[in-house]
């Protein structure tokens, strides 16, 4: 190397700083705001923060009653069993404590390669919980089915406390919320003589904050995980897809709806609508006998599906949107490996 390239290069950084943190932009007079990171780091003293999963039969209200707890719609809701098919976490902030509710798959005895994956997504998931909440509805005996889930439940996460929850108070009489409440202590009491069971009411609001109570004295002391204006970790494409499932889903019978799976393809600004934004999806089934059940007849109940998902995905994106929903065949997707990974199982 010669000596005249020596010169020029240390000529180059001659005046500079040897630690880079002392360089000061030209003009910038060192006004810059530094990063402020005291939501996650001035929690008082005592502060509490962990995770709870609900666990249950179909349909005994745990994604309404996540809903109800985060105060906004995050997991969607239908008839049908085994409605949801991926975790989910919604947040509750309050100022001595953040619970993150991880609104999974039901635990279930699976017939597809999909159910599989699905029960083992729920098993990592109560394993790694600081509570689980055992909900049984007041209007429902406690059955088999309560009972299986409970005992797999306790082989999977054996110390994780378990709170009794009563749901559905609403469509219930004092006698059998009375009934319901001492059956389900019963029934933990076997494994916790210290088991708490409350009632609650998604519907009505019902015993909200009680429960919240209950689930936070069960929590460690921790920092917060989230920002305090953060609502859920879910993405909003997944979110869209969510809501025109659930579209599809009202109404459906028999083995038609677990057939149902939607992936959004691409989002971008209409070119020709100014402040519409244009979605553009696929509705997947696996045989194409069910493609005429889901059109209905002369595509009535399609329109329909694309108009109420529409509705709702206006509601979370607060702005107006063009759907072009598209219904494609996968065969048997739900055992298919190489379909399950298109479709992000």
């Amino acid at each position: 190397m010669s000596s005249d390239f020596d010169a020029q290069f240390d000529a180059a950084f001659e005046g500079l700083p040897e630690d880079p943190d002392d360089v000061v932009l030209e003009g910038a007079e060192n006004t810059a705001a530094p990063l402020d990171y005291s939501q996650y780091t001035d929690t008082p003293e005592g502060f509490r923060s962990g995770f709870v999963s609900f666990v249950g039969r179909p349909n005994t209200g745990k994604s309404t009653l996540t809903n109800a707890l985060v105060g906004q719609k995050i997991a969607i809701t239908a008839d049908q069993p085994e409605t949801t098919r991926h975790t989910i976490r919604g947040l509750v902030h309050r100022d001595d404590a953040q619970v993150i509710v991880v609104d999974t798959p039901g635990l279930h005895r699976p017939r597809t390669l999909l159910g599989e994956r699905l029960n083992e997504v729920v098993k990592d998931t109560y394993a790694d919980v600081d509570v689980i909440g055992l909900t049984i509805p007041a209007d429902e005996k406690i059955g088999p089915g309560d009972r299986w889930i409970l005992e797999n439940v306790r082989s999977i996460a054996p110390k994780t406390p378990i709170i009794g929850i009563v749901t559905k108070l609403d469509k219930a009489s004092k006698n059998q919320v009375g009934a319901q409440l001492l059956a389900l202590h019963e029934l933990l009491s076997q494994d916790d003589p210290n088991a708490v069971v409350i009632p609650v009411s998604s519907k009505e609001g019902m015993q909200l904050d009680e429960l919240v109570q209950v689930i936070v004295d069960h929590l460690p002391e921790g920092p917060k995980f989230y920002p305090d204006d953060h609502i859920t970790d879910e993405g909003q494409e997944k979110r869209i897809e969510e809501l025109i499932r659930e579209a599809a889903l009202s109404g459906l019978k028999a083995e038609l709806p677990h057939s149902v799976a939607v992936q959004v393809d691409e989002m971008l600004p209409s070119r020709t609508r100014e402040g519409v934004l244009d979605i553009h999806a696929i509705l997947y089934l696996e045989r194409p006998g069910q493609k005429r059940i889901i059109e209905g007849k002369d595509g009535l109940r399609f329109r329909r599906i694309v108009g109420n998902a529409r509705k709702e995905i206006i509601k979370l994106l607060g702005q107006n949107v063009y759907l072009d929903l598209r219904i494609k065949v996968l065969k048997n997707w739900q055992s298919d490996p190489k379909s399950l990974g298109r479709l992000g199982f």
